[in-house]
């Protein structure tokens, strides 16, 4: 599963925080969705690897970290936080 693989990757940073929400059925009849969902995910992060870091870099750290998974979703939204 995506999400699973997603956790795995992101503990790499250390998170204090980790919420990994497959949002999918919500979007059920739009662009990117797919049956069986794990197209659309949401993720609740804090981690003291985000400090210091603006906006824009926490995504793209977050980005690279996940590598080859983001080009295998539709849509991502981060609420990311230092901790």
């Amino acid at each position: 599963m995506i999400a699973d693989e997603m956790h795995k990757r992101l503990t790499e940073l250390q998170p204090s925080r980790l919420e990994i929400v497959d949002e999918s059925e919500n979007h059920r009849g739009h662009g990117g969705w797919r049956e069986g969902g794990e197209t659309h995910f949401r993720v609740r992060m804090a981690s003291a690897q985000f400090a210091g870091l603006n906006p824009v870099a926490r995504h793209r750290l977050v980005h690279r970290t996940l590598g080859d998974i983001v080009p295998r979703i539709h849509a991502l939204a981060l609420e990311l936080a230092e901790s």
